[in-house]
């Protein structure tokens, strides 16, 4: 792959919504898996977000659900191609612009960091596709709007994709379902029955699963896709993604976004005169300082500079476990054990994954004090991505989290530790974009990820700068996180059908904060909530 891809993301609006609604009901229809992600009008209190007891988590996000509401709906749907190579998919992506027609409260700071990223306000007032919040108002099932488009989501039956989704599923549900429920078991009991092919997190897999040192989301899409092009490059199994190459009449809808490889920053780092990397963004993937930042925001040069550490701290370790066999007689290894246990928690051979870069909780609480809503970034990435609960040995699994993803350059899959999480790995400042989709009305033919470019390159932006934030580009990383995930666990014999899609990752939403995940079932002792039971049965019925 040299030079960007091109990733073609369709705006979807008020004045287009029905010429391109068959589409997105065939591609949501036909997709292996659809991943989602929303941008957001803010959180409100981040403290309450952050609450030890998840009960009062859930109550937290569900008052923000119904006084902030969805600006953008990103839509990726993924659909398998078998007749073509192993693991190739082709991928449409959807960026709707909405309106809340009710009063909602709009954060200034998330205002600010959706502007630096060229969210268009003026757009979303004049053609955003309205919507209510809560219950239906009369028979709204066959009505062209985006609560519809919903119904359509749950009736495909498809695996659900989202990045530290608790947040986005309470919106989507008040938004865009029906009111929320009091109590997080009645909520997760209807996420059950709505998604009955399971709803996967991609920040529970890049950390459970992949092992990566960070997890946010640009973070763990670049980092997949580079491990990626290792696999190509090896003649391995690895994943191919095709775009839609849509016809002129629609290409004032069509919003391509460059998305720049590797090998570009490589060359371009390799030149000398680069700019350091901010440690509180390699660590977190936000910045106080948003655009202002001196320091580099550049993801390729934070996984350069990742991969440089774990190869040197590769090769101290395994000093350390010379000297270690060298020990013979064991009286000498007493005296120095002491001294051997601190070397090896420096090498990283126990404890959850984390950087070395990250700052401690209470350091990380702090700076959330000072700047509450984090200037250059969004509320929900405040919030999630702080976390609370760290053990003081945080820092000595690294060598573990990176032989994880060094392992996945085999394209084999790496087992998932049962009880750990990364509780210093803050969620993130990912706010995401979108990509195109194909057509019933508009037939297109696809291009691969790879080509597209038609010599042209995207001019690079100073090196703060971070990504592309959209709902659309967002969801459509998302995915591919997914994707990639799914092509390593799966191996060459494991049949898709026969039980849950991914089961190490099934129904299972991370949780900041926790070293477990939040699990999405019915438990005996709850039940669907009564407008739930009523929008369901009215889904099935005008199917």
């Amino acid at each position: 792959m040299a030079g960007p891809a091109r990733v073609p993301v369709v705006d979807v609006q008020s004045d287009n919504l029905a010429e391109l609604w068959p589409s997105m009901v065939l591609a949501l229809r036909s997709a292996t898996f659809v991943a989602v992600d929303t941008e957001l009008s803010g959180l409100g209190a981040r403290k309450l977000l952050l609450s030890p007891c998840i009960e009062e988590r859930y109550k937290a996000v569900c008052s923000a659900a119904r006084t902030r509401s969805v600006l953008s709906l990103g839509v990726a749907c993924f659909k398998q191609l078998p007749e073509k190579s192993e693991n190739t998919y082709l991928c449409q992506i959807y960026n709707l612009t909405l309106l809340c027609t009710e009063d909602y409260v709009v954060e200034p700071q998330s205002v600010q960091f959706l502007v630096q990223h060229g969210f268009d306000f003026n757009k979303q007032y004049s053609q955003g596709i309205p919507y209510h919040k809560g219950n239906d108002k009369g028979n709204e099932s066959q009505s062209l709007s985006v609560r519809t488009l919903f119904l359509e989501l749950i009736r495909a039956k498809k695996p659900l994709i989202l990045h530290n989704g608790l947040i986005d599923l309470v919106f989507l549900y008040q938004c865009f379902y029906a009111h929320l429920p009091e109590n997080l078991g009645t909520f997760t009991a209807d996420l059950s029955e709505m998604f009955p092919a399971g709803i996967y997190d991609t920040k529970y897999a890049s950390e459970f699963e992949t092992r990566f040192v960070a997890s946010y989301l640009e973070y763990a899409y670049k980092k997949c896709k580079r491990e990626n092009c290792k696999l190509r490059e090896s003649s391995a199994q690895h994943l191919t993604v095709e775009f839609c190459n849509y016809p002129a009449d629609m290409s004032r809808y069509i919003d391509y976004r460059y998305c720049s490889l590797e090998e570009d920053s490589h060359s371009s780092a390799a030149g000398g005169n680069k700019v350091p990397v901010c440690e509180k963004f390699s660590a977190y993937g936000w910045c106080p300082k948003g655009v202002k930042c001196p320091e580099s925001h550049n993801i390729d040069l934070i996984i350069d500079e990742d991969d440089k550490l774990w190869e040197k701290r590769k090769k101290r370790k395994h000093r350390w476990k010379h000297r270690k066999n060298m020990k013979v007689l064991a009286t000498a290894f007493q005296q120095e054990s002491s001294g051997d246990n601190m070397e090896q928690a420096q090498n990283g051979e126990e404890g959850p994954p984390r950087k070395q870069s990250c700052y401690e909780p209470a350091a990380a609480i702090e700076l959330a004090e000072i700047a509450p809503n984090g200037e250059g970034r969004p509320l929900e990435e405040i919030s999630m991505d702080m976390e609370t609960e760290v053990s003081s040995d945080t820092s000595t699994q690294w060598e573990e989290n990176l032989g994880g993803t060094e392992r996945t350059d085999q394209g084999t899959a790496t087992q998932s530790p049962s009880a750990r999480g990364n509780a210093s790995d803050s969620d993130q400042a990912e706010k995401k974009s979108k990509v195109g989709s194909g057509s019933a009305s508009h037939p297109a033919t696809c291009e691969t990820e790879a080509a597209g470019a038609a010599g042209k390159k995207e001019a690079h932006g100073p090196p703060s700068q971070g990504g592309t934030h959209r709902a659309g580009f967002d969801a459509f990383m998302t995915g591919y996180i997914m994707a990639y995930v799914w092509m390593l666990k799966q191996g060459k014999n494991t049949d898709p059908s026969a039980g849950p899609w991914l089961p190490d990752c099934h129904n299972k939403l991370y949780l900041s904060g926790k070293s477990v995940p939040l699990q999405i079932v019915k438990s005996l002792f709850s039940k669907s909530s009564k407008a739930h039971s009523e929008k369901i049965k009215l889904a099935w019925d005008t199917a």
